[in-house]
């Protein structure tokens, strides 16, 4: 992330408070937004092996897991290879 694009997200989020904590699960990381620890969740890993995070979360559909091996390997494997959800 440029310094820029840092500084543009506290202009916009000034006082949020992010709560990065590796190895959580999803409902964890629901339990910090509720009970006001955080006021936003970054999705870090969960992004990184699920294309369609968004979706995923909008419909409470399982998040496929991260191979630890492929990240920073260098080449497209881990990163363009994941599965997304299919349609009916």
């Amino acid at each position: 992330m440029t310094v820029s694009r840092l500084r543009s997200f506290r202009d916009v989020w000034p006082t949020a408070v992010l709560v990065v904590r590796y190895g959580r699960t999803r409902e964890q990381i629901a339990d910090d937004i509720e009970t006001g620890l955080a006021d936003i969740a970054p999705l870090g890993r969960f992004a990184l092996a699920n294309p369609d995070v968004v979706e995923r979360l909008r419909t409470d559909a399982p998040l496929n897991e991260v191979d630890p091996a492929t990240i920073y390997s260098g080449g497209a494997t881990g990163y363009t290879d994941y599965p997304v959800l299919t349609r009916a």
